[in-house]
């Protein structure tokens, strides 16, 4: 399946050092490239972060940070064939293997930083109409974000929370979506384990209509 283009890794396939993290701290607006096919037609679900780590911004590959729970829980749900390890950047057969089974990925905000708590309100205000807006554009089946919190004040719900989200509550959101709230899979979420977040994933994949 063709997929949108994709910058290679500012690392060039290598992990970063810790000293080098920080001169990707807030570089760039959109710091990491989306995972997204051509057809935007054919994405059942889409995956939607907070916003990118420094380790993700210097490797171009989303939740790339070993240690994060990401990729496991996703493997562990049925999502992927093996755990990607995208610590180096993405591989082109773990991208073609996400968009053959309709699955894209994007963040809220696309600035890097060290934590998700750095974002301002107003950073993710902008972020939660430009998903509702994308959303209007796409029209996957189902939205998921991955962070109760982010996603709370990005849509101006204080009181969701994590599962399906009363999509009526949102403006602009159009009809025939679903959307969910998934637990972040950082490893500072002390809350959730590997099994705990792919039991979440695996609720949203059995939601979605035959495909």
């Amino acid at each position: 399946m063709p997929a949108k283009a994709r910058r290679e890794s500012p690392l060039g396939g290598r992990k970063p050092l810790t000293a080098e993290l920080a001169a990707f701290r807030g570089s760039d607006a959109d710091a990491v490239d989306d995972i997204l096919p051509v057809d935007l037609a054919t994405v059942r679900l889409l995956i939607v972060g907070v916003n990118p780590g420094l380790w993700t911004a210097a490797v171009n590959a989303p939740f790339a940070r070993p240690g994060n729970r990401f990729w496991p829980s996703l493997h562990r749900a049925g999502f992927t064939d093996q755990v990607v390890d995208a610590s180096r950047g993405l591989l082109d057969d773990d991208e073609q293997q996400l968009l053959r089974r309709g699955i894209a990925i994007t963040n809220l905000v696309g600035r890097a930083t060290v934590r998700a708590d750095e974002l301002s309100r107003s950073e993710l205000q902008t972020g939660g109409r430009r998903l509702v807006e994308r959303v209007q554009e796409m029209r996957p089946d189902a939205v998921a974000v991955a962070g109760i919190t982010a996603f709370r004040t990005a849509l101006a719900l204080p009181k969701a929370v994590l599962g399906r989200q009363d999509v009526l509550a949102i403006d602009g959101w159009p009809d025939g979506v679903d959307l969910w709230v998934v637990p972040q899979p950082s490893g500072l979420n002390a809350h959730e384990t590997i099994d705990t977040l792919a039991a979440k994933w695996r609720e949203v994949w059995d939601s979605l209509p035959p495909g």
